[in-house]
């Protein structure tokens, strides 16, 4: 038994156990919040942070969020930080084309997924609840929604929706999905990642990388076999999962070494070629940072959301 006593959002389980207690990173590193817990389901395995440490939904919708990280706000701001990680949803895409589909893209904050494949699809659709961006998003001709159901008029038309590290902060992750299906047409597919609960760094640094892995602003902790659950719960089947890398061989150096990140920083010691066989190999191992998942919608009966 735990402390935790509420029914997983999930699969509707009790049966809580403690999996963590420290400190749990509060914005960028070094700022942490002690003594907080995370708790795994005993019916579907996903892990979640004690709901009392965790901000209600509506800090999204104000710059709070992004200043927790110490992120400017501008347009300019986010595609500093967002841009250079397009290549790996554009790798998980490919070859499928985008030519002439509707595309949703949800929490799309500064709109840099959008920008990168606006040449190339019919209709871009920005749904993004901080409604700092709104302005500038409108400006560069984007459909703007603060939430997907705020999008009536759009069911059955999205071909493509995607959301890349949202799905972890929300309250109801099955909500969450349940709420995006309507949009997506008959063949439509949606397109998500997260970060990788079995992180390899989280079996290297079991005593220093919890603290940095574990933050405030994530409620929750997906393996692919739990995120599968979870899309499965909300009407969907999981057409593809890959296991993606998005930082070199320096950053575990760095972890091992110094115990702090070192982001996208290269060490010249290590070839282009080390890091290409050192991301196979997680994503061989299913121990990457991050989990790509493609669902599509299928018929369910009885489902409650």
């Amino acid at each position: 038994m735990s402390d935790y006593a509420h029914g997983c959002e999930v699969c509707g389980t009790r049966d809580w156990a403690r999996v963590y207690v420290g400190d749990v990173r509060d914005g960028i590193f070094g700022r942490s919040r002690a003594n907080t817990q995370v708790f795994r389901c005993g019916g579907c395995g996903v892990e979640r942070l004690d709901e009392d440490a965790c901000p209600d939904e509506s800090f999204y919708e104000t710059p709070a969020y992004r200043q927790s990280l110490e992120e400017e706000l501008s347009r300019e701001a986010h595609y500093a930080v967002a841009d250079e990680l397009q290549i790996f949803a554009e790798r998980v895409l490919w070859p499928d084309s985008l030519r002439g589909k509707t595309v949703a893209d949800i929490g799309c904050a500064g709109g840099s997924f959008l920008d990168h494949v606006s040449g190339r699809v019919g209709k871009a659709i920005a749904i993004e609840p901080c409604s700092v961006y709104h302005d500038s998003l409108r400006d560069r001709g984007y459909e703007v929604l603060p939430y997907a159901a705020a999008g009536v008029e759009l069911r059955g038309q999205v071909q493509l929706a995607t959301f890349f590290q949202v799905i972890e902060h929300v309250t109801n992750p099955r909500a969450f999905l349940a709420e995006i299906r309507p949009l997506l047409a008959t063949d439509g597919e949606l397109l998500l990642s997260t970060p990788n609960r079995n992180d390899i760094l989280m079996d290297l640094l079991p005593e220093d990388f919890p603290s940095f892995f574990y933050r405030v602003v994530h409620r929750w902790y997906f393996t692919a076999e739990t995120l599968a659950k979870c899309a499965g719960a909300a009407g969907y089947e999981v057409v593809d999962t890959r296991f993606v890398h998005r930082y070199g061989m320096a950053n575990a150096h760095c972890w091992l070494r110094d115990r702090k990140p070192a982001g996208r920083k290269r060490l010249s010691v290590i070839t282009p070629l080390a890091d290409d066989l050192w991301s196979a190999f997680l994503a061989q191992s299913g121990k990457s940072d991050c989990i790509f998942m493609r669902l599509k919608p299928r018929l369910l009966t009885g489902l409650q959301t």
